[in-house]
């Protein structure tokens, strides 16, 4: 995360310059607005620096991500002005991905063995039937992940496999709920 913000810090600072290269001149109004919108983005930055010695558990380091990216997006927004193109589009991050990796030691995320391949794999690591609506999912979810956590178990930390195991399947089955867009059937058994 840190070499994220040094990256987006590096991106907005040349932003600035080149908006003060291109801008100045023929778009003074924007080029004031954009430069302020920069600025507060670089001491955004400097405060999340700030932040991330203190970040010790999961749900913070993901509090600070999602600022992050919606800092990201804000730099784009400027960024995509400033060079008068179109927005990137970005790809979203899936935490089990993120896990993975990290469990891994790193490398491409999409080499790791994945344990839910389907979503019966993911409703039966959440201990749900078949076709649980994603509240039920959620609930589930929460429920095992505050037992599972490290700070949960005075930081034992040798539940993280499990962990992930069902960060994976919450994600694949709020992945997969959402592309259908409708809860899926219950299957009689």
């Amino acid at each position: 995360m840190r070499r994220r913000i040094g990256e987006l810090k590096a991106m907005a600072e040349d932003s600035l310059d080149f908006a003060m290269d291109h801008m100045m001149q023929d778009r003074v109004d924007t080029f004031f607005r954009v430069e302020e919108g920069l600025d507060e983005i670089d001491h955004t930055l400097a405060l999340m620096e700030e932040e991330l010695p203190q970040i010790h558990d999961l749900s913070g380091a993901m509090r600070l991500e999602a600022r992050l990216d919606f800092v990201e997006e804000r730099w784009d927004e400027f960024d995509s002005e400033i060079r008068q193109r179109p927005r990137r589009r970005r790809r979203k991050i899936n935490m089990a991905d993120f896990f993975k990796a990290a469990g891994g030691g790193g490398g491409d995320p999409s080499m790791g063995r994945s344990e839910i391949n389907s979503p019966t794999d993911a409703y039966r690591a959440l201990g749900l039937d078949y076709g649980s609506s994603m509240l039920e999912v959620t609930q589930a979810f929460r429920l095992q992940a505050k037992k599972l956590h490290p700070d949960a178990n005075d930081g034992d930390r040798s539940s993280e496999p499990e962990l992930r195991r069902i960060l994976e399947a919450y994600q694949y089955l709020k992945e997969h709920l959402s592309l259908s867009n409708t809860e899926p059937p219950r299957h009689s058994s």
